[in-house]
């Protein structure tokens, strides 16, 4: 083959193309659709070019060398076995299946693209051998995914309600005297810091389960989201929330910047975890609480700022490693991921005093735990059902056109109870039931 759709035609020289031959339509899709595809062909590139660490095909992950020795990935080194691999690598990424089925979506319509166009013999995406590794699609209607309910959000806020309240009552009734405040030694001190930290994890969880019950915000945008390589996703910080306009600033999945509500249930609680430490506003508001990683993070900012090994063992020993960071003004800690936040999810759904309350209510969720994007569906169809797609697709930062198709089976009932009202005026034995 010979000419511009050559075999040896590098395929980032065709991206932009393929963008806008299927980035027709609506400006709102076309923008979203070129984003995540674009983002997608790229993920595909630096893989085939060994610039990202792969653990299903090499050993160690890092020592992926790609599929091609130079700098540029063309055509000719494209087959079912290059395909193949990089579904595995997706598969094996951590992403979720629906995710993973997504992802390579993208590719597989470009790969199909380039078929068509006489840059590739074949659609080696879409073969078999190439699919192999791909996660089932468990063909889950969308009114068949998890999505909170009111009872939910009821039993998952008063639960973490109560600990925070109980967090405060245990720091209150330590009284420290005045000549023992600030001593790393005194022991009431050092019980006194470890309540104050205490009380600071459970509004850390409080906020977050409010944040996720009433925001509709994905994970990915207010947590850390590592395995994706995009500005704005290494968590919200205190700077962008605004307590005045009840709003937050985050990276939307557009990549745009673009404030997102905080209804008032929220700002009580943000607020009160906000209060509990004197964190500056660079700091993350989910911040990493991984011992390990605190320990390091204090450790060597402490002796960057000039203090000994002797000083730093005295003042760690006098209070929780996040304390010393925020009161040393040390840089800020990691954010917390979305893999921590769905531990933590996962941990109070499954605490013994609230299966306990789930058992008596018997409660039924689908799924292990609250996930963090039922919280998100959940919000969306309280949305729907109470002021319509288009206002839901607003708050939700989505199209109408995806709204309507994620929320279908609100539609679907409706059509069901109109369809019943209109035969029960003229057919009698609708009208006599």
């Amino acid at each position: 083959m010979t000419g511009r759709r050559s075999v040896e035609t590098p395929i980032e020289d065709t991206f932009t193309k393929y963008l806008t031959d299927k980035g027709k339509g609506d400006a709102g899709e076309e923008g979203t659709y070129r984003t995540d595809a674009e983002r997608e062909l790229q993920r595909f590139r630096r893989w085939c070019l060994g610039k990202t660490a792969d653990s299903a095909n090499a050993a160690p992950p890092e020592s992926w060398a790609g599929v091609v020795d130079g700098d540029t990935v063309r055509f000719e080194n494209l087959d079912t076995t290059v395909f193949s691999d990089y579904a595995r690598y997706l598969s094996t990424a951590g992403y979720a299946a629906g995710t993973v089925l997504t992802y390579y979506a993208h590719v597989a319509s470009w790969c199909g693209w380039a078929h068509a166009q006489g840059y590739l013999p074949r659609h080696y995406a879409r073969e078999s051998d190439a699919e192999d590794p791909l996660p089932e699609n468990d063909g889950r209607r969308p009114g068949d995914q998890q999505a909170w309910e009111p009872i939910h959000r009821d039993l998952i806020t008063q639960f973490v309600d109560r600990r925070v309240s109980e967090a405060f009552d245990e720091l209150g009734a330590i009284e420290v005297p005045h000549t023992d405040r600030g001593d790393p030694e005194s022991e009431l001190w050092q019980a006194k810091q470890r309540a104050r930290f205490e009380a600071y994890q459970r509004c850390r969880e409080q906020a977050l389960v409010y944040v996720i019950a009433y925001t509709g915000l994905r994970g990915s945008e207010f947590l850390s989201a590592p395995k994706e390589d995009r500005e704005g996703r290494n968590g919200i910080r205190w700077r962008d929330v605004s307590f005045a306009d009840s709003s937050v600033t985050v990276f939307r999945k557009s990549r745009e910047w673009k404030e997102a509500s905080l209804p008032e249930p929220i700002i009580t609680p943000l607020k009160r975890y906000a209060e509990v430490l004197d964190i500056p506003d660079s700091w993350p508001v989910f911040t990493t609480l991984h011992r390990p990683s605190l320990a390091s993070h204090v450790t060597e900012g402490l002796a960057d700022a000039g203090l000994d090994d002797d000083a730093i063992e005295r003042i760690r020993a006098g209070a929780p490693d996040l304390i010393v960071a925020a009161e040393h003004d040390l840089d800020a800690p990691k954010p917390l991921t979305t893999d921590g936040a769905r531990s933590i999810m996962e941990r109070l759904w499954t605490h013994d005093a609230l299966v306990e309350r789930r058992d008596e209510l018997d409660l039924s969720l689908d799924g292990n735990y609250l996930e963090l994007h039922g919280g998100r569906r959940g919000v969306g169809e309280v949305l729907v059902r109470q002021f319509g797609y288009a206002a839901a697709a607003r708050y939700l930062d989505n199209s109408e056109e995806q709204v309507r198709e994620a929320y279908q089976h609100i539609e679907a009932a409706e059509r069901a109870d109109m369809a019943t009202e209109a035969f029960s005026q003229t057919d009698q034995r609708i009208s006599d039931r």
